[in-house]
């Protein structure tokens, strides 16, 4: 499954880059308590989901993040300058399931509505309240 918001915001894939790292996660996404562990590009977070290693990684527009140990394989990525948005932050969140039970997909669309929340007051605009869009074909 795929889940989808767009930031109302606008910034480059240097700054991405540059101010997400693991030791900032609470401070972007609501959804990450506490950062348990920072070892650079790993750590240890714990989450809605509960205590998770997370892995991350510069991508060509922005910034990856994995949880190796998630028996979901859930990842997601905070990307600027391509479609749908080129000119605004795109947070897509991908598991590996194609069915789930409804409370965990709902936890889902909560964590992707906080980065975008959290991105959008880090980076100083105004909230938008347009809601996450979830494909459920993939």
């Amino acid at each position: 499954m795929e889940f989808y918001a767009i930031a109302d915001i606008a910034t480059s894939h240097q700054q991405i880059q540059r101010d997400l790292q693991i030791g900032a996660l609470p401070r972007f996404c609501a959804s990450i308590d506490t950062v348990l562990r920072d070892a650079g590009d790993e750590g240890e977070i714990y989450c809605l989901w509960g205590t998770l290693q997370v892995r991350r990684e510069c991508i060509r527009a922005g910034v990856r993040f994995t949880l190796p140990g998630c028996p979901n394989a859930i990842a997601w990525t905070i990307t600027t300058g391509y479609p749908p948005a080129p000119d605004r932050v795109v947070i897509h969140c991908t598991m590996n399931r194609t069915e789930h039970e409804e409370d965990f997909i709902e936890s889902i669309g909560v964590f992707v509505a906080d980065w975008k929340q959290g991105l959008e007051a880090v980076f100083g605009a105004g909230v938008d309240r347009r809601s996450v869009s979830t494909d459920r074909s993939v």
